[in-house]
């Protein structure tokens, strides 16, 4: 495995532009704008940009969906003889990232690590990121080291997003030797940018979905620190042994078109839920291989609740129902007829309207109604000295001075 290749089975080198560049033989500090930072060199190369389909492609995640697939995996590391190498974990989770003014956000954390021997020397990567949930890079660093036993190599990468530009320090050390260097990118070169962190969801979205963007342009980072294009091809279904099972797996291919040498590709070969089976990077012996089935995630599908179908209600054929209505009606009979016994004034005062009504017989019952029981209210005002040009009338008041109710 070479230094620059990438062992988490994840980067994508993505060529772009970097406007502002320097090397130095000690760390640099970060300045918080790139307008402070003096380079010693520029490169004029055109800053490439991710296509419609690619930002289409990331503006379309869903919270809701990259919610399950937070998980953890292990893979073992195989030699191109079977022999076991190491292993290779990856993790996504939820966690929280506070930024450069103190304000906390709710994001992605994906974490991954893998640690091997390559002819009896020892290698290794880690990778630390913070992701919003439309996979922008907050932050992120990486580390790669083979350790010679003449010349130890060893690169770390940090990415941070500083307001409206992304800064990127690449430190490479060869033995005592130490080279190190910054590139501030503004914020709209990096539109469409997947980062190794962001990489590692990504190809899990893909899985989920069981559909690959092969039309999209992704941005990426190669093992230089140049951003480049990165571009992913749906390489259909195959079935894998996996212990002593047969699976079905979906493979996507991803290529890093780095700006100098040649393409990086690498196949992944993944479960219906986005767990990786296994990894293989092209033009490598070795590859990566889980040795068991681990337990899938399905999708929730949400069953419709069930049709109760709505019967006329015929309560007169009802025993219960029938009952209670004649209880309840003989309650309110003798009810009536208690209250009239205590109260005969009640039947005296509606026996002498209903005289009054039929030797009267008005046109408009309401009106006559409401001139006969007028006098009974407590709260009723003095009738006026003219009172056939105030009418009495249940919608209006006898008061010409109270608006009318």
């Amino acid at each position: 495995m070479a230094l620059g290749d990438p062992a988490l089975g994840n980067t994508c080198p993505t060529p772009v532009p970097l406007p502002k560049v320097a090397i130095s033989a000690s760390p640099p500090s970060l300045g918080p704008k790139a307008k402070d930072h003096q380079p010693s060199a520029q490169e004029n190369l055109p800053a490439p940009k991710a296509n419609a389909e690619a930002i289409h492609f990331l503006s379309n995640l869903k919270q809701e969906e990259l919610q399950m697939l937070l998980f953890s995996e292990t893979l073992a590391m195989v030699s191109d003889t079977g022999e076991p190498q190491g292993e290779l974990i990856i993790e996504v989770q939820t966690g929280n990232y506070t930024d450069e003014s103190g304000v906390m956000s709710h994001c992605l954390l994906v974490h991954a690590f893998s640690r091997s021997f390559m002819d009896k020397m020892l290698c290794g990567n880690s990778l630390l990121g913070y992701l919003s949930w439309n996979l922008h890079i907050m932050e992120q660093c990486s580390q790669e080291f083979i350790k010679f036993r003449v010349l130890p190599m060893e690169r770390k990468m940090s990415l941070v997003k500083q307001d409206d530009q992304l800064a990127v320090t690449r430190r490479v050390k060869e033995g005592e030797e130490v080279k190190t260097e910054v590139t501030f990118v503004p914020e709209s070169s990096t539109v469409g940018f997947i980062s190794e962190a962001a990489n590692l969801v990504l190809l899990r979205v893909m899985a989920w979905r069981q559909t690959v963007p092969s039309s999209a342009r992704f941005l990426a980072l190669d093992t230089e620190g140049k951003f480049c294009y990165s571009t992913y091809q749906d390489l259909g279904f195959q079935k894998i042994q996996v212990g002593r099972q047969q699976v079905e797996v979906f493979i996507v291919e991803q290529t890093v078109h780095s700006v100098k040498g040649i393409p990086n590709s690498c196949q992944f070969y993944l479960l219906s839920d986005g767990h990786l089976a296994k990894r293989i990077q092209v033009g490598c012996p070795g590859y990566c291989m889980i040795t068991q089935m681990p337990i899938l995630r399905e999708k929730d599908e949400t069953e419709p609740g069930p049709a109760f179908e709505k019967r006329p209600l015929v309560w007169e054929e009802d025993m219960e129902l029938y009952s209670r209505f004649v209880d309840r009606k003989e309650e309110l009979r003798l009810s009536h007829t208690s209250y009239l016994r205590q109260h005969p004034e009640a039947q005296a005062l509606i026996s002498d309207f209903l005289l009054f009504l039929l030797l009267r017989q008005p046109p408009d019952v309401v009106t006559f109604a409401a001139e006969y029981f007028g006098p009974f209210a407590k709260r009723q005002p003095p009738i006026p000295a003219l009172r056939s040009s105030h009418r009495p009338s249940p919608f209006r008041s006898l008061d010409p001075k109270r608006p009318p109710h």
